[in-house]
């Protein structure tokens, strides 16, 4: 007579359906790990979204009515179009703070650079005072940007009318200015020529106001760069002829203003090793 086989001794392997359901609870708690993960959850949303797995998977005790309708999945599609508008809003919110904080950071780098130029200024404006007679600086205005602080001086201090050659008395001024940028020779300076809006002279050499504005730039900076040694590669002109105005051009005291050469210190240090 045949004997009969004895159970195996030990635990039963575990049935197949387990895994799946092992798996799926894995799947929802990354999913919940997931929403928590990526923004402060709203009441309102969480309970949309834990009905619409409810009544789909029935993995949640009680049903539906325990806590929503579940309509997040239970309409098909447009649950994940919900879910992902959704989302978008979390994002466009924190795109909102972000963009706030990023302005207001802006804003406080723009004062500190204000604040920066000013000192610039005050400083340039105190050793024009001593260097030059005060007809003189009374010629010059000094004003500053977050950017750079700007000479603009007269250009009859300069220049004879329709005249590109610095005048030989004003050449002792230029000296003078030029030992003062000397101090910012690292900078980047900008020599900007402007006129009025009369014409050139038809006798002129110089086809038109913006040619002449270059020429009376080019004048300036050449002689900085010239006789007091400013480094070429940090010096340029340019011109704007009658089309950068501070005043009217309808009185000779508003085209008199208008007549002049700025020189810009830009802030920033170049060529810094």
């Amino acid at each position: 007579m045949a004997k009969q086989k004895k159970e195996p001794e030990g635990p039963r392997p575990p049935a197949a359906w387990m895994n799946t359901f092992s798996d799926l609870m894995n799947l929802l708690l990354c999913f919940f790990v997931l929403l928590f993960s990526m923004s402060t959850v709203e009441k309102d949303k969480f309970e949309q979204v834990a009905a619409s797995f409810q009544s789909t998977f029935s993995v949640l005790p009680k049903g539906a009515a325990a806590i929503g309708d579940g309509i997040l999945v239970s309409n098909g599609v447009s649950q994940l179009n919900e879910l992902s508008e959704y989302f978008n809003t979390m994002g466009a919110q924190d795109n909102g703070t972000q963009m706030e904080k990023i302005e207001s950071f802006k804003e406080m780098i723009e004062r500190e650079e204000l604040i920066e130029s000013e000192q610039m200024a005050e400083a340039i404006q105190e050793e024009l005072e001593q260097a030059l007679d005060k007809e003189v600086t009374d010629e010059i205005e000094i004003d500053f940007t977050s950017q750079y602080v700007v000479l603009q001086m007269n250009g009859a201090l300069l220049f004879d009318s329709g005249r590109v050659e610095i005048k030989d008395e004003s050449k002792v001024y230029l000296e003078k200015i030029g030992e003062v940028l000397l101090e910012y020779d690292k900078n980047l300076i900008e020599v900007i020529g402007h006129t009025d809006t009369v014409p050139v002279a038809a006798s002129s050499r110089y086809a038109d106001n913006m040619e002449l504005s270059f020429f009376r730039a080019n004048s300036v900076a050449g002689f900085l760069r010239d006789n007091k040694g400013i480094s070429p590669a940090n010096i340029q002109a340019s011109g704007r002829g009658e089309y950068d105005p501070v005043a009217t051009n309808d009185t000779p005291e508003g085209r008199a203003q208008n007549r002049r050469v700025e020189i810009r210190i830009y802030r920033d240090v170049l060529n810094e090793k």
